[in-house]
């Protein structure tokens, strides 16, 4: 019998939105008050046998319509949901892990580790919740008991910086473990590894919430068992794109083709760059339908080809020919152009991307 799992982590539920428009803080907020219930959609959708909560799904004190929207979408997986509080909804004076009501298909951790066997999967799972926003290392010197085929532990930990103050994890720890999975939550940029039978996951965040967090976020649908695997689901949520455009010949065209037709919820942040001179204005009055696109002139400006032909010089003879032989050979204009810009970038001491 195989076991699926949903597993995500750091929805930040109420984050404020500091630093945008009140526009783009109401978008942004709307879009994050949705992911439990895409959370609960995902896991019916894909079958699943449980689904582990890893931690920081509030990202502070809780409104009320967030705390019933949660408890609704938790309810409405209709499988055993598991929570291990984070750093940031340690289970303190307060928390709505210890004050609230919760549907009777959720458990959670909110303290030391312990372990829950889920009846009929052939499942055990440890979990630990964090009572404070610091959280010593929990998998030192622990070690997987128990009949069950499927161990598992849900942990808000640090898998990346071995003297972290939120609980972390190395190597060694997950390989001594005996675990089947380790599902972490903390990091906001999804990632895996193997350390020996342990397969050790973070599911990132399932919405970026700045441009500290951009690309594509999700969940993880987790399979053990016969054909065990990840596999990473991106939701339809805004997205934090950060691009690079070659302005080349026409600005406004380059742009237009790096970006999609319709502007959609998705937030750009557009480095322009290349040769030309830029009329800022008039590209940001032409792509106005794009309410949460950040436009950056980064070009340089026009290469003065042709400024020393004049000269009794070298380097006046040298660009005198290039130009000469343009007005020759249209047909090899563009080829000769190059050469003349190469150069002049050359002897400019600038630098030269063949």
């Amino acid at each position: 019998m195989g076991l699926k799992i949903l597993h995500t982590a750091d929805w930040h539920l109420d984050t404020p939105f500091r630093g945008f428009s009140e526009e783009q803080r109401e978008l942004l907020r709307e879009e994050l008050r949705k992911i439990p219930g895409k959370a609960a959609d995902l896991c019916r959708r894909e079958n699943c046998d449980l689904v582990l909560l890893a931690g920081d799904i509030f990202d502070g004190p809780a409104s009320r319509e967030t705390l019933e929207e949660v408890k609704r979408a938790l309810a409405r997986c209709g499988v055993p949901v598991l929570v291990a509080p984070g750093n940031h909804d340690f289970c303190g004076p307060a928390s709505p892990w210890l004050e609230e009501r919760w549907p009777e298909n959720v458990y959670i951790f909110t303290g030391d580790m312990e372990a829950v066997t889920i009846e009929g999967l052939d499942c055990r799972v440890y979990g630990a919740g964090y009572r404070s926003m610091d959280c010593p290392a929990l998998l030192e010197n622990f070690r997987a008991e128990g009949p069950e085929t499927y161990k598992l532990a849900l942990l808000h930990g640090d898998p990346l910086q071995k003297n972290s103050p939120n609980c972390p994890i190395t190597a060694a720890q997950v390989r001594a473990s005996g675990l089947t999975y380790l599902a972490l939550g903390h990091i906001h940029k999804a990632g895996t590894f193997q350390a020996g039978g342990t397969l050790c996951a973070w599911p990132g965040c399932p919405m970026g919430r700045g441009w500290d967090e951009t690309g594509d976020k999700g969940m993880c649908i987790v399979t053990l068992g016969e054909k065990p695997g990840l596999r990473a689901v991106s939701l339809d949520a805004p997205r934090f794109l950060e691009l690079t455009v070659d302005i080349g010949t026409d600005a406004l065209s380059a742009l237009e083709n790096a970006l999609p037709a319709a502007p959609g919820k998705d937030f750009y942040r557009v480095h322009l760059t290349g040769r030309g001179e830029l009329d800022m204005a008039a590209i940001r009055s032409r792509l106005e339908s794009f309410p949460n696109l950040e436009l950056f002139d980064e070009a340089e400006p026009p290469l003065e080809l042709w400024s020393g032909v004049g000269e009794d010089t070298l380097e006046g003879a040298y660009f005198r020919r290039l130009k000469e032989a343009m007005e020759e050979n249209p047909g090899n204009a563009e080829t000769i152009r190059l050469a003349a810009e190469i150069s002049r970038r050359i002897l400019d001491g600038r630098e030269v991307t063949l």
